[in-house]
């Protein structure tokens, strides 16, 4: 059965015709984040520039990293220059023998420092060397969050530990056992077993942790994740300063 518009019907508007306002929002502040955080990841595709900075912050933190940029400037092609993007081999293979050379000059460094002020290896290793080792994972975690990659965040961060353990470690002891006629590598520590026995609690610590904030990265989650390493950091020291005496020793 067919029906036929009224009188009334025919008075409607046309939704084709319609106006929709829409409010601006106050004072502008969310069209200035949007602004800000497209030029700040427009500056971040910007080729590297070694001019002389405006602001006196970004004077400072020009000066503290200039003895690592610049290298890095000289001998490294910057891919995001079109004319240089065909060059990325260079550019990957060069950035990974910075790594290198950068990594071997902070452990000679801060064994030398160690020596002076009279703190172990061990010590050192499990402060300074490891802090330094992923302070350059934090910042990429940190970077990746913001731009909302949260599981990308955390896998690195587990990646990285899991590369180093599997790795990092063995690849540098077999070059030295094929270099000296397959001679092993002598480790020992004053509380190695229970350092080790010690790291698997904490990791299930860490599960537990994460599993009471419901697998949220929180600020409750991450206040625990500083008193767990806080934890770690005081209970290792004991042990290789023998305050606390390990049953096992290896």
């Amino acid at each position: 059965m067919l029906t036929f518009p009224n009188d009334k019907d025919k008075n409607l508007p046309n939704t084709s015709n319609v106006e929709v306002e829409v409010t601006p929002p106050m004072n502008g502040s969310v069209g200035q984040e949007g602004e800000a955080a497209a030029e700040e990841e427009e500056d971040e595709d910007q080729p590297l520039s070694l001019a002389w900075p405006e602001s006196k912050r970004k004077r400072c933190t020009y000066l503290l990293i200039l003895p690592i940029v610049l290298p890095l400037w000289i001998t490294l092609p910057d891919v995001r220059k079109q004319t240089s993007k065909k060059f990325f081999p260079i550019t990957f293979v060069g950035a990974i023998c910075w790594i290198a050379a950068f990594s071997y000059l902070m452990v000679w460094w801060a064994h030398q420092v160690g020596e002076t002020i009279g703190i172990t290896e061990e010590i050192m290793g499990l402060t300074m060397l490891a802090a330094g080792t992923s302070i350059p994972d934090l910042i990429t975690s940190v970077i990746v969050a913001r731009k909302g990659l949260g599981d990308m965040a955390v896998s690195s961060s587990v990646g990285s530990n899991i590369f180093d353990i599997t790795v990092g470690l063995p690849f540098p002891w077999l070059l030295y056992s094929l270099i000296n006629g397959f001679r092993p590598v002598k480790v020992s520590s004053n509380g190695l077993f229970c350092a080790i026995v010690l790291l698997f609690i904490m990791l299930l610590f860490v599960i537990i942790s994460i599993a009471a904030c419901k697998w949220r990265m929180s600020k409750l989650l991450g206040f625990l994740m500083f008193l767990l390493y806080f934890v770690f950091l005081v209970v290792s020291v004991m042990l290789e300063d023998k305050i606390l005496v390990c049953p096992v020793s290896i």
